[in-house]
């Protein structure tokens, strides 16, 4: 399947999610922490380890500062809301279930498909000035610096310093092309989106 194809697909469940509520949303935040840890260990668990603060933010703000009925009645002014916990439940699910999938996606889409996805969604916004060529080297080499930095065990501040003299790095940006399966999954993929939006 072509990367732009599966990018859109991403996108398109990520749109969904915001809708899930209830058990579904549970069953959804579930499954895809599942998911994540035996498809994605290592990134599911790098990713869950930097949004840590945020979800005990939405845990603090959501539950302790929305009106709503206490949960304990003996302390009122110390209790968080029933209505507030709920919302704060509801947010922490989709953040989790995103911060899965990004995981899974990370793991299991090499970064040349990666930029190469994304290049091919940005190609219609050339239109308004936008080069998809440039927004796809920036990325790629932005990916692999990351990369590097992370394997070498220095943090961000080793790049401020003055950058070797040596030979150029040839980067590539591979293109695919799209199949008669793409076109398909992205019709019943809109097809659903449409019927759950309606």
């Amino acid at each position: 399947m072509h990367a732009g194809t599966i990018l859109l697909l991403w996108m398109m469940a990520a749109l969904l999610a915001q809708m899930a509520e209830g058990w579904h949303l549970a069953a959804l935040a579930v499954a895809s922490l599942a998911g994540a840890l035996v498809l994605a260990r290592s990134h599911c668990v790098r990713l869950l380890m930097r949004v840590r603060v945020l979800l005990l933010a939405i845990l603090v703000l959501f539950a302790w500062f929305t009106p709503g009925e206490a949960v304990f009645m003996d302390w009122p002014r110390l209790s968080p809301s029933r209505e507030g916990l709920l919302l704060a439940l509801a947010h922490a699910g989709r953040l989790l279930a995103l911060v899965c999938w990004v995981a899974i996606l990370l793991a299991r889409m090499p970064t040349d498909r990666l930029v190469s996805g994304l290049y091919t969604l940005a190609r219609p916004f050339g239109a308004f000035g936008l080069s998809a060529e440039r927004l796809a080297l920036r990325l790629l080499l932005v990916l692999r610096y990351v990369d590097a930095a992370r394997g070498s065990g220095h943090d961000w501040r080793h790049w401020l310093s003055a950058p070797a003299e040596g030979k150029g790095e040839t980067v590539r940006l591979t293109r695919e092309h799209p199949g008669a399966a793409d076109a398909l999954a992205l019709l019943v993929a809109a097809s659903l989106l449409a019927v759950a939006l309606w």
